[in-house]
C-alpha cells in the first residue's frame, strides 16, 4: 500500500497484466479478516481497488528500485517492507540481496495477492503496520515506501518498527518533498475525497529537516538520504538508525 501524490499513479510505461480484482473472501473467512478502525478499512479497501493496476506504475517500479539500491548496501537476515502493497520494493530487493529473508505486511488483502503471486518465496502477511505479528529483533531492515503519509499512527507504528529492529538495524523511508514554492504547510495535509476516502498528511514529511525532526522525536537519527526525482514527484530516500 503505497500512494503517489502526482499523475504518475496513472498507467505508464512497459508494465504487467493488469490482473482481476480480489475479493476478501478469496483470503479469509470472517474470522479471519483483520480488524481494523474505520480510517483503516478506508484505505484498505481503495487500495484494494488498485491492486489489479498497481503494477502498471512506472513511478512505483523506477522508485521501489531505487530504494532497493540504496538500501542494500549490506548483507541482512530478514527485511521487512511495511506497507509493502504488491511487494515492489521487496522483489527490487530480491534482486540485491537474494539471501535474505523478506516479508511484507500490509492492511490491503487485494494488494497482497498479486505481492504473493509476485514473489512467491516472501512472506506476505496481512497487519496494521502499528501491530506487527513479529517477535521483538526480528528484523535487520525495515523499508516504508510512499506510505508513511496515509499512516494514522505515525508515533504507535515507528515504536513497533523500533521493538521488531535487532541490533543494528535500519529503518529506510521514502517520503514525498513538498517544493519550495508549495502551499503553507498546513495545507499539506488532505482531508478524505471521492476518489481518494482517507486523510493524507505529508506535514511530518515535507523537507529533509521536517523528516528529521519527526523521527528524532520518535528516537530515530537520520544517517543519509538522497533525493529520486521523476517529471512529476520527488521523494527523499532516507536512512535512520536507532538513537541508543
Amino acid at each position: 500500500m503505497a500512494e503517489v501524490p502526482g499523475a504518475a499513479c496513472a498507467a505508464s510505461g512497459a508494465a504487467s497484466p493488469r490482473r482481476p480484482a480480489v475479493s476478501r473472501s478469496a483470503h479469509a473467512d470472517s474470522s479471519e479478516i483483520l480488524q481494523i478502525s474505520d480510517e483503516l478499512a478506508a484505505i484498505r479497501d481503495a487500495f484494494d481497488l488498485r491492486a489489479p493496476a498497481y503494477d502498471e506504475s512506472e513511478m512505483h517500479r523506477s522508485l521501489a528500485d531505487a530504494v532497493a539500491s540504496f538500501a542494500a548496501t549490506s548483507n541482512v537476515g530478514t527485511v521487512l517492507d511495511v506497507a509493502t502493497g504488491t511487494g515492489l520494493v521487496l522483489r527490487a530487493l530480491r534482486e540485491h540481496l537474494p539471501d535474505a529473508r523478506l516479508i511484507g505486511v500490509d492492511i490491503s488483502p487485494g494488494m497482497l495477492a498479486v505481492a504473493r503471486e509476485s514473489l512467491p518465496a516472501a512472506q506476505f502477511l496481512e497487519a496494521d503496520a502499528a501491530a506487527l505479528p513479529l517477535p521483538d529483533a526480528a528484523t535487520d531492515l525495515i523499508t516504508c515506501v510512499t506510505a508513511l503519509h496515509l499512516i494514522p499512527d505515525i508515533r504507535g507504528s515507528v515504536q513497533e518498527w523500533q521493538r521488531t529492529l535487532a541490533p543494528g538495524g535500519r529503518l529506510v523511508t521514502a517520503t514525498f518533498l513538498m517544493p519550495d514554492d508549495a502551499p503553507a504547510p498546513d495545507e499539506h495535509r488532505h482531508g478524505p475525497s471521492a476518489s481518494r476516502p482517507y486523510v493524507r498528511d505529508h506535514r511530518p514529511f515535507r523537507s529533509v529537516e521536517a523528516t528529521a525532526q519527526t523521527f528524532s522525536d520518535l528516537g530515530f537519527a537520520l544517517n543519509r538520504h538522497v533525493v529520486w526525482a521523476d517529471d512529476v514527484d520527488t521523494v527523499l530516500i532516507a536512512e535512520l538508525l536507532p538513537e541508543a
